[in-house]
């Protein structure tokens, strides 16, 4: 039987070889390659873990090693140019030749289909404009103490502990060299983002790292000593993120190294929970009091949350509040979606969440609708990886980007999809000092600082030609997309906009306000009583 082939003939070529080899001993290699399929074979019959094993011994492990390497074999050799499942060829090539300062031209046409349906570009104009600077910033927190005015692209939340040493280390000296922010991550402030001096946001989650009591309850104390750091520049509150929304984790004790420990607060071998919620605040109303409560600790620099759009009665619930309180944050950070740098169920990463275009949509509008989008920034995250990305972005609705595994790329990934088992084989995503050690911070500081650059550069090339002096000029109308082979629409027809102040007057015709708006409330995330009445009838 074909199955028993490869079997059969390392049974049968092991005496041969066997013999062969007690006069040519060059032969012993047939021996030694012959005696491990047969044993391996025989290991593969008589176990009962396997079926396929059993069926087709020996033949089985070239299925499993082929299998091993399937990503690896699309990725360098079946994988389109445009295939961004998750980053395309073209979008890594563009990152690493802008990182290296190498020539980012392209020759002989675009490799897109212009009349392919979700097409997109933005539009020039013929009376182009001449911008001196490519250094685009925006004021964060004009009503604090301590105000930040941050650049327009900037490295998203990625904590130590799921970024190696080195890794964190040439993030921070790219970002200082390139007057943009590092997102610390909710694993708190590691001696490797101080090292450099490079501006630091400090990120907060559930479960308060850097700033909790022996319990992994909020410290007023702790958090005080950090927020005064003059690294940190502004404060965000994580109540979730795109790559899992929802979902706390766990980071396992035999992971929680002596440094990990000092860096998070938590005990060194103990299993380290960030929960999936906060327990320093529970309803809207007690977000903003909390907000305000780190604004006054941290001594007037700015404070803001961020969040993955999920129930929109919750963020409206939210926006009531700052409505009805006059507690404002200063900024808001949409994560989108499609955002990965954190490992995450399968379920979670494919189908929970809000995408970021109609997330960051979505908040742009309840602001402009209650009048407060001039008072609050907001910043967005979602495959940010080219000056067109940031651009987009912006007009839909943003101040500005940031961007996680763009930067990721710009220090040497090669998307092996290994983030998740520390086997990391850049030395980004891991924390084996056999890995890590060998990436050289100093080299890839360098290539962090030139992709932040030459992306800004291009960015102000394409206000330049759109006729623009500032991202902040860019809206809707500025961004095109195709949306059938024979029509062409703006995003400022594409979605609907609110009118400033139009939520204070009556519920617009727009869907979701109009669904939600109504029911949602500021002293609870819980679903309005309309929905629980649902829920209840449908379990009856």
């Amino acid at each position: 039987m074909h199955r028993y082939l490869v079997y059969a003939l390392a049974l049968v070529l092991l005496p041969v070889s066997l013999a062969l080899a007690s006069h040519w001993p060059a032969w012993y290699w047939g021996v030694g390659l012959f005696g491990a399929m047969g044993l391996l074979g025989t290991w593969d019959v008589l176990q009962r873990r396997s079926v396929l094993r059993r069926n087709y011994p020996v033949l089985a492990h070239f299925r499993y090693g082929f299998e091993s390497i399937g990503p690896e074999i699309r990725q360098y050799f079946v994988q389109s140019d445009l295939d961004d499942v998750p980053f395309s060829r073209q979008q890594r090539q563009l990152i690493y030749r802008r990182s290296r300062n190498i020539m980012d031209v392209v020759p002989f046409g675009t490799l897109r289909s212009t009349y392919a349906v979700d097409y997109e570009w933005i539009n020039h104009s013929m009376a182009t404009t001449n911008i001196a600077g490519h250094d685009f910033r925006v004021l964060i927190g004009a009503e604090c103490a301590k105000p930040y005015s941050c650049s327009v692209f900037n490295i998203s939340a990625m904590s130590f502990g799921s970024m190696s040493a080195n890794a964190v280390r040439a993030l921070n000296e790219g970002a200082r060299r390139g007057g943009f922010y590092q997102d610390t991550g909710e694993g708190s402030i590691s001696s490797y983002h101080r090292e450099n001096g490079g501006d630091l946001v400090w990120e907060i989650g559930s479960g308060y790292f850097g700033c909790r009591d022996e319990h992994g309850r909020f410290s007023d104390e702790k958090f005080a000593v950090n927020a005064a750091l003059d690294q940190v520049k502004m404060i965000e509150i994580k109540l979730s993120q795109g790559a899992k929304p929802g979902h706390g984790g766990v980071l396992p004790a035999a992971k929680v190294s002596a440094e990990i420990a000092v860096t998070r607060g938590v005990p060194m071998g103990v299993d380290c929970v960030s929960p999936s919620k906060h327990s320093a605040f529970s309803t809207p109303v007690e977000l903003l009091q909390f907000v305000t409560r780190l604004r006054e600790l941290s001594g007037g620099k700015p404070v803001g949350f961020k969040l993955a759009i999920g129930h929109p009665w919750e963020w409206f619930g939210i926006a009531k509040a700052m409505q009805e309180t006059g507690l404002l944050p200063d900024y808001i950070v949409v994560d989108g979606a499609e955002g990965g740098t954190g490992a995450s169920p399968a379920e979670f990463m494919d189908h929970v969440g809000v995408p970021m275009n109609e997330a960051l949509i979505l908040v742009h509008n309840t602001l402009v609708g209650l009048n407060l989008r001039d008072r609050i920034r907001i910043g967005a995250a979602g495959k940010v990886t080219s000056a067109f990305d940031i651009a987009r972005t912006i007009a839909l609705g943003a101040d500005w980007c940031n961007a996680g595994r763009g930067f990721m790329f710009a220090l040497g990934c090669i998307q092996s999809l290994s983030c998740h088992n520390d086997k990391c084989p850049t030395g980004i995503a891991t924390q084996d000092p056999g890995r890590w050690k060998h990436l050289d911070p100093t080299d890839k500081a360098a290539r962090v600082h030139n992709y932040h650059k030459n992306t800004m550069r291009a960015l102000r090339e394409l206000l330049c030609a759109a006729g623009l002096n500032d991202p902040s000029e860019l809206g809707p109308e500025h961004i095109l997309r195709r949306v059938s082979p024979v029509e062409i629409r703006s995003m400022a027809s594409l979605y609907r906009y609110l009118a400033p102040g139009e939520l204070l007057n009556k519920v617009p015709e727009h869907r979701v306000f109009h669904d939600y708006w109504g029911d949602a409330r500021t002293d609870s995330f819980d679903p309005p009583p309309r929905m629980a009445a649902l829920r209840t009838t449908k379990s009856r």
